[in-house]
């Protein structure tokens, strides 16, 4: 697979408030983020971009730490960079096969939302806000009434949903949960019509070889810019 395939990937956040997600979107024609309910995401037109300042009105007077994926652009004065994290994408390539796991996958609901927040809020701090869950399917494992496993779906754009979220607590980790569950939405997201795409730390080689067996393969890599206004 080469890099110029998928090419909307490269701005997965931008296409995703412009089209399926436009509900959750705040800004202007040219840059906008998620609504600080949702996800701490921002993204701009690269194409017509004509500076980050537009989006001060939805931006905490507090200030606000953000994410913009792929290409950093030039920061305002009352901008910082925080930090960058350099993460595989990796794209599905067919459809997973039915699992053949005997374990009970749930499809999670608004009653779980708390729950499902906390959890993810353990293992991947800072990015699962409130109300991530209304932006796809999610599903878990569950172990003596507790969720112990997760993964749903998070940026949708047209022909593309991104799976998300793949967490197992520690002390079940090593039983096959993370793939089940990475196997489970992938499937949902074929069923719509949709391929998978996802996203993981590129030091990470214990989760890309759960993907690979999954079906995914990387298709580039691609930065999380950390930034703040203050």
């Amino acid at each position: 697979m080469t890099q110029e395939q998928h090419l909307p990937l490269d701005n997965p956040a931008w296409h995703s408030l412009q089209t399926i997600q436009r509900y959750f979107a705040q800004g202007t024609e040219t840059v906008q983020r998620y609504m600080s309910n949702v996800l701490p995401f921002m993204a701009y037109n690269t194409a017509e971009f004509s500076g980050l300042e537009g989006l001060q009105p939805w931006i905490d007077p507090a200030g606000e730490s953000l994410f913009i994926i792929g290409e950093l652009p030039a920061l305002p004065k009352n901008w910082a960079l925080e930090s960058e994290l350099v993460c595989a994408q990796m794209i599905s390539t067919n459809t997973p096969a039915t699992p053949t796991h005997n374990e009970e996958v749930i499809q999670l609901t608004e009653a779980d939302k708390k729950e499902m927040v906390d959890f993810v809020n353990e293992g991947q701090p800072g990015y699962f806000k409130e109300d991530t869950p209304s932006l796809g399917n999610y599903y878990g494992i569950r172990k003596n009434g507790k969720l112990v496993a997760l993964a749903g779906q998070r940026m949708k754009l047209p022909g593309y949903t991104e799976v998300s979220a793949v967490i197992t607590h520690p002390d079940y980790r090593g039983k096959g949960f993370a793939q089940l569950l990475t196997t489970v939405v992938c499937r949902d997201i074929y069923a719509a019509g949709d391929v998978p795409f996802l996203h993981v730390v590129s030091n990470n080689r214990t989760a890309i070889g759960v993907y690979e067996k999954a079906g995914f393969e990387i298709r580039r890599e691609i930065s999380f810019w950390k930034i703040k206004a203050v």
